[in-house]
């Protein structure tokens, strides 16, 4: 079956930056309908188009044709006291915490560092900024039912209203961030089982390789 619009396509892929670096751990999953839903970037559909199971693609991607350029005005600073007791580098908020109620702006920051006076957030996507580089395979695909397409045409029609399109704009971030803060988390795993894995192969052992997703 050929991949065309209003079918369900799930690819396995890796994301790397353009020297090659992985910017992800291991392999991942997506599954998403094929047609301009905004489950995935436009390039990305456009490579896929017309293939079938078991193609393989790189697809690379300038910042405009992915998570954007580096915005500098959305580095913000606030108090250190409009924050939780337990803060972390890598916690989200939606929206400045203190911000005065006449600004609105309910996007979505990260916390890249802290004082006991100041916190610097940052609005941008993690990846803003790169030229990023897929690595895809298709492993599956099936047609969808007519009540799955006008399940994903009812969201993504809320791009016509731009208050909807705002706030699934903001959901689709948060999934991306909570998704690169779960690869970081992958990551510090894979590499204390690399360490575990030294500590066995020195002591003779057998011992855990790095794990790919």
């Amino acid at each position: 079956m050929q991949i065309n619009d209003d079918v369900w396509v799930t690819v396995r892929y890796r994301l790397f930056d353009v020297q090659g670096e992985p910017l992800e751990a291991g392999e991942r999953e997506l599954t998403f309908l094929q047609g301009g839903y905004g489950a995935v970037f436009p390039l990305i559909e456009e490579a896929l188009a017309g293939q079938t199971v078991g193609f393989r693609t790189t697809v690379h991607l300038e910042p405009e044709d992915g998570f954007g350029d580096y915005d500098a005005d959305l580095v913000r600073l606030a108090p250190r006291a409009d924050f939780p007791d337990e803060l972390e580098v890598g916690m989200t908020f939606e929206g400045v915490p203190g911000a005065r109620d006449d600004v609105e702006d309910d996007g979505l920051y990260t916390v890249t560092d802290f004082t006991d006076e100041a916190v610097v957030l940052d609005g941008n996507h993690p990846l803003a900024g790169m030229a990023l580089r897929f690595q895809l395979e298709v492993i599956d695909v099936r047609e969808a039912t007519q009540a799955e397409i006008e399940r994903e045409r009812e969201v993504a029609g809320g791009y016509d209203d731009p208050d909807l399109a705002e706030a699934l704009a903001a959901r689709r971030d948060a999934r991306r961030l909570e998704a690169h803060a779960d690869d970081a988390d992958d990551a510090d795993e894979d590499d204390a089982d690399d360490d575990d894995a030294g500590e066995d192969a020195t002591s003779g052992g057998g011992g855990p390789g790095r794990r790919l997703h």
